[in-house]
Formats: structure tokens, sequence, C-alpha cells
């Protein structure tokens, strides 16, 4: 039996950070990942945008961590040799309704010391020929990067500062042993002095089984993409997002340029069968089981307005006329043609019992061990802050 200080759930891109800082300052940790490979779920299922702060409320956790860590991570990717492309974000307005909320997004970028500002349509048109907008908000630090060698690169450092890494090894349970623990794989035991919990779409199911009183519990949410045709890529020069609805829990679709030169389009966001659900195909009947039991699940959408978001959402996946309309209020010259499917992902969304979306990162303690239960958009942006924060608590109580 193998035994660490710090074992570290997860091989994401917060798990593996905390690895790494943990790993710089000579404690002894080491990533347990059930899968071959890094980043193979949320951390490498996304658009890879680093989000610059802009859009979160002031004196957040997540608006400190994603100017942070936007900053952060554009310097270590360039140090690492991990693509960027710095193109920046135009989130668009279409009325004077949504040029007054971009309004309230450049007080919020202000008040994060995020850089933006408001530009009309004159320079939207200038910046990006074919978007279709009266306003919009300009954030120049916005990038995309390519989050599964980033994490790869996070991997590279731990480990030769000594941290282990367990591939293909599947936790099924953990309980104390002394003042530590005896974390259970589907490949033998491993004993740690701590545990840092960072399963992400698993995180609470494993946080209950370790005694964590965590009352939420994650609901799956699969986000869909197109992308554009290579002769239709000249469409989007950079990343065009649409004025976010502060009554709605997602962005929308919206059009983002990653660093191999291809243009993705989405996502949506439809309840996914199964926390690994990537096709509207995937069904786990034990897990859709858990999410239809939860009465959390059932207060989230009894609303008027939100069942009326989730059929529209149904809609853009099953129908590609739909979501393709979604995408043409950005940019009216996208035809059908123009679009081919392309990946999806599975958002892990904490959800209150009484139903809110939480929309903050959540770490819970317990026993000699950390809980990250929610590290939702944008953690892939926050997660060289956040996996410090992570590594200073945990070193604290070792």
């Amino acid at each position: 039996m193998t035994g660490h200080e710090v074992v570290v759930v997860g091989g994401g891109c917060v798990g593996v950070s905390t690895a790494r800082h943990l790993a710089r300052r000579g404690v002894d940790v080491a990533v347990v990942e059930k899968e071959y490979a890094l980043a193979q779920h949320q951390s490498g299922r996304n658009s890879g945008v680093l989000h610059p702060g802009f859009n979160y409320e002031p004196g957040t956790l997540k608006a400190r961590f994603a100017v942070e860590g936007t900053r952060r991570m554009k310097t270590y990717c360039a140090e690492r040799g991990v693509p960027v492309d710095e193109c920046g974000v135009l989130v668009v307005a279409q009325n004077d309704d949504e040029t007054d909320r971009l309004y309230d997004l450049k007080e919020q970028a202000d008040e994060n010391g995020a850089e933006a500002r408001i530009v009309d349509g004159d320079f939207l048109k200038e910046r990006e020929p074919h978007a279709e907008g009266v306003a919009a908000l300009h954030a120049p630090g916005a990038a995309s990067v390519d989050s599964r060698k980033y994490v790869h690169a996070l991997a590279g450092d731990a480990e030769a500062d000594g941290a282990g890494f367990y591939m293909g090894h599947e936790v099924s349970d953990a309980t104390r042993d002394g003042d530590g623990w005896r974390v259970r794989t589907d490949k033998g035991e491993l004993d740690a002095e701590y545990v840092v919990n960072a399963a992400g779409l698993y995180a609470d199911t494993l946080a209950r089984k370790m005694g964590a009183p965590t009352k939420h519990r994650v609901v799956p949410f699969r986000g869909e993409y197109y992308e554009l045709e290579p002769d239709a890529t000249d469409l989007c020069r950079t990343m065009i997002y649409p004025t976010p609805d502060p009554e709605l829990p997602f962005l929308g679709v919206h059009y983002t340029r990653r660093t191999d030169g291809k243009v993705i389009v989405g996502p949506n966001a439809v309840l996914a069968f199964g926390r690994e659900a990537y096709t509207n195909r995937s069904v786990s009947f034990r897990e859709l089981f858990g999410t239809l039991s939860y009465t959390g699940f059932w207060r989230l959408i009894s609303s008027r307005k939100m069942l009326g978001v989730a059929w529209d959402e149904l809609n853009k996946s099953y129908r590609k006329s739909r979501f393709v309309k979604a995408a043409q209020r950005l940019v009216p010259e996208a035809t059908a043609d123009d679009f081919a499917r392309s990946y999806a992902g599975v958002r892990a969304q904490l959800v209150s019992p009484d139903g809110e979306l939480v929309k903050q990162p959540l770490v819970e303690h317990a026993e000699a061990s950390t809980h990250v239960l929610n590290a939702v958009s944008p953690g892939l942006t926050c997660s060289l802050p956040f996996g410090e924060h992570l590594a200073n608590e945990a070193e604290e109580r070792l």
C-alpha cells in the first residue's frame, strides 16, 4: 500500500493546479484520476476561453480569481509553450435595453480591475464585419487557450517537483484510517493524511461518502457545440458574445475562435441524462434517477420562465434550425450549411436544496479533507489562483 501526505482526487485543471502548488512546497502529493489521460471531462470539453472578469459580481472570489487567473495563465502558458490566442471578446447589444446592460458590465469590469470599454456599431463592424449590433463591450484581455495542453503542462511541473500520478484509478470510496484516510480505487488502495476532492462531476458524491455535510447536489447540464465549416471561419475573427440576461442561468450561444483556428459556436444547455452523458442518446438510469429524485432540481425548473428556457434549449439540441437561428442573432449572414456538429461537454452545476444555482466557487471542509463542490465557469480561467488557494487550505490543515 502506498502512502502520501495529500491525495488529490481528480485530474482536471483545478485538481492538477492544486497538486502543482503543493508539490512546489515539498508536500508529498499524488493525483488519482479514473481516466488514462488528464482533462478528459470538464477541463477538456469546454470553449477554452480565458474570461477577463467583467461579468462577475465585484468582491467575490470568482471575480478576483478570474482577473488574477487570466493574467497568470497568459504568463504561464507563454513560459510553457501552451497555445494562447489573445483575440479579445465583443459582447454585442442588439437594442437599447441590452446597451444599458453593457454599461452595467462596464461598471463591474471597472470595480474588478478588468479592462473593458463600450464601443459603437462602427467599431463592432470594423472588428467583426459580419456581426450585427448597435453597440458592444470590448474586453481585449479575453483569450482562448488549449486547455488540455495547459493541464498537461501543469502536470509536468508537478511531476518534476515530485508529485505522483495514478492514472486509470477510479476512486470507489474513502474511509477514515486513524487520523488520515484510506482511499480505495479499482486498482488498489492509497493512504493519505489529507484528501482534496476535486472530482468535478462526482465531487458531491465523493464528499457524501467521506462524511462531508453537504446538502447540495450536482445537476449535470450538457452543452453542445457546432463549429463553422473551414470556408466559413472568416465569419468570426475574435469572440462574439450576446449580452447576458441577468435573469437567465446560462449565457447563450456565442462564437469562439480557438487556438487551432477553428471557430466553435455554442453551447446550449440541456439536462444530461448522466454525469458523463455526452450525447442525447447516452443515459445512466442511476444518475438520472438521482437528479429526478432531488427536490432542488424540481424547485429549479418550477417557474414558467425556467420551463420555457428548458424547452428552448432542448429544441436547440434536437433541431439544428433552432440552434442556427440563435447563432444568426449575432451573425445574420451565417447559414445552416456553415455549421457542422462538433463536441459536447457536461457542466457540473451545483444546485442547492431550495433550487438555486450556486454561482460562486463552493469549498467545504470535513475531517482531514477539502471538497471542491463547485468550480463552475470560469473554472479554467480561475484554476491557477484557485489551486493555490486550495493548496494553502490543505497545507494549513495537514
